[in-house]
């Protein structure tokens, strides 16, 4: 067998017998890690057996050297292509594999865990080229790093032919997404080598069953001139029979037809925004108007089916408040921030059908946060920056409460009508639910990490979600925890229930279906850019909108 030699040049012996048996000792030897030596946690503080941790050996030149020589000969009947995998693992890899095939001139890349915010804004560093790739890293365990790199390659025109890794946890035939796209699985290791020689007997294998792919992409819309430095709930969709609504980056409104995504009509809002924000304001729909915010200042309602102005509200500096509408009092309330030193932010009521002020109320602090109304008792809440969250009378505005937390208000409520109370959450790392009438506690659940999403209320079970990555259900008779969720990205999209299944997004650019009753995962959506907003969906035709932070719309159906 023919095999390059760490000097690059060609030389004559079995190299894989004699190399693997040596890989596979320093992979006991130094790699796997169990809970006599270290202590490991889990995502969810939990004491862990054991270990892989490759990175102990990755900048190891000699170590390095066999992987690489491992690796190229699992690839030496692939046709040429360049080699990429994500950050950070993968990199020394890349780079050793890259110096070795230099005769070959192979190039290599890597991909950011999260886009580049500033600078060149960058998803992909390094020489990317139209050559097939194959994508590498030091462990496979359920593949969905994988599947990421794969969605984020086919999007810029590029083809993935294999991936490899050192060590594979599961059985080829696990990995339905890659087998389906005909992608080639290479891997030195699986689990099954170290079975007789380490103590991973107690594996659990707690998602045993296959992922599953639901969805296919009947069309997507990419807005041009998306800002990627905020990664922050932006302008959420909101949709009609036949349209979908939304504004975006670039200071235009739009409204696309949900058949193919093709333009209805596009508004441009007066002004220029602030700090690159432009419309991050979720818009809302009501007798033929749909109603949204800007960073112009301005509160824009305009006529749903042609996009022209019916009026617009101009006393604030910036909007990036959502607004609420109440049906019954044909009110519209959104949240407002001013650059006076003592006027920070506020809530004004607008006459849905005019625009004439009702009623206004001035806070300490800005006020991007946005309110919610509660038709049962005519209130509407709405939260701050100065921690507070207060609660008027929705036709008059006279105050009922106000209630303190320990950090920012950003996001919206849910209204339990059953039992009266409100939760959200805030940016102290805590959930409140308080009765509705007094502003009373009625429990607190802390997350230890901001919450930027709204919660939500289904079957006498509360749904919130934290940046630290989870999604949380609770039992709202008692208050206890059922269950919680990881996702591999901060969250700052708040979940929505659709026909009995709860849906969110991540900043792992993952559309998460999850069951209601046991937390388990049912499905995922991979994108490539960030979801950090609630997703729109229509019943009549079963179709799924979901939005990123890079002013994309997907549309999706169930398979």
């Amino acid at each position: 067998m023919l095999k390059y030699s760490s000097r690059g040049t060609y030389c004559a012996f079995n190299f894989v017998d004699k190399t693997l048996p040596n890989l596979k000792k320093i992979i006991e030897n130094q790699v796997f890690i169990s809970k006599d030596v270290a202590k490991i946690i889990d995502e969810n503080n939990r004491k862990v057996d054991w270990v892989f941790d490759f990175r102990k050996i990755l900048f190891n030149a000699e170590i390095l050297n066999q992987i690489s020589d491992l690796f190229l000969e699992k690839l030496k009947d692939l046709p040429k292509f360049q080699i990429g995998g994500l950050e950070t693992a993968s990199i020394p890899i890349i780079t050793s594999l890259v110096l070795k095939s230099k005769e070959k001139d192979i190039s290599g890349f890597y991909i950011r865990k999260s886009r580049e915010k500033t600078d060149l804004q960058n998803m992909i560093e390094g020489n990317l080229t139209n050559d097939p790739v194959v994508l590498v890293d030091d462990l496979m365990n359920r593949g969905l790093g994988f599947v990421r790199q794969i969605e984020i390659l086919e999007s810029l025109g590029k083809k993935v032919v294999a991936v490899c890794a050192v060590l594979r946890f599961r059985d080829i035939s696990y990995y339905k997404y890659l087998n389906d796209k005909g992608i080639k699985i290479f891997s030195l290791f699986t689990l099954d080598d170290f079975k007789d020689s380490l103590d991973i007997s107690n594996l659990i294998e707690k998602d045993k069953e296959k992922i599953n792919f639901p969805f296919e992409i009947k069309w997507q819309v990419k807005i041009p001139n998306p800002t990627y430095l905020y990664v922050v709930p932006k302008s959420a969709p909101a949709i009609d029979e036949n349209k979908i609504f939304f504004g975006s980056d670039n200071g235009t409104f739009w409204a696309l037809d949900q058949e193919d995504g093709k333009e209805v009509w596009r508004f441009k809002i007066l002004g220029f925004g602030a700090q690159g924000k432009s419309i991050f304001s979720s818009p809302s729909l009501y007798k033929g108007s749909v109603y949204f915010g800007a960073y112009d200042g301005n509160f824009y309602a305009l006529d749903k089916e042609t996009g022209k102005k019916k009026w617009i509200f101009m006393e604030a500096d910036w909007i990036g408040s959502s607004p609420a509408i109440a049906e019954d009092l044909e009110l519209v309330y959104v949240g407002l921030e001013f650059g006076f030193w003592k006027k920070r932010g506020g809530i004004v009521a607008l006459n849905a059908e005019t625009g004439k002020k009702c009623w206004e109320h001035k806070f300490d602090g800005l006020t991007h946060g946005s309110p919610a109304y509660y038709k049962k008792d005519k209130l509407v809440v709405i939260g701050s920056n100065d921690g507070g969250v207060y609660c008027f009378k929705a036709k008059t505005g006279e105050i009922v409460w106000k209630f303190q937390t320990g950090g920012e208000v950003k996001a919206s409520f849910a209204f339990d009508e059953k039992r009266g109370l409100v939760t959200f959450g805030s940016h102290d790392g805590k959930l409140y639910i308080l009765k509705i009438k007094t502003g009373d506690v009625a429990h607190t659940y802390d997350t230890g990490m901001v919450i930027y999403s709204s919660p939500f209320i289904y079957e006498n079970k509360i749904f919130f979600a934290s940046l630290n990555k989870h999604l949380y259900c609770l039992d709202l008779d008692n208050f206890k925890l059922i269950w919680k969720f990881e996702t591999q990205g901060r969250i700052f999209a708040s979940p929505t229930v659709i026909e009995g299944k709860l849906y969110i997004g991540s900043n792992d650019a993952r559309l998460y279906e999850i069951n209601t009753q046991t937390g388990k995962n049912t499905g995922i959506f991979q994108s490539v850019e960030r979801i950090v907003n609630k997703i729109a969906y229509n019943e009549k035709t079963k179709r799924f909108f979901v939005p990123t932070f890079a002013n994309e719309i997907y549309c999706l159906e169930k398979k």
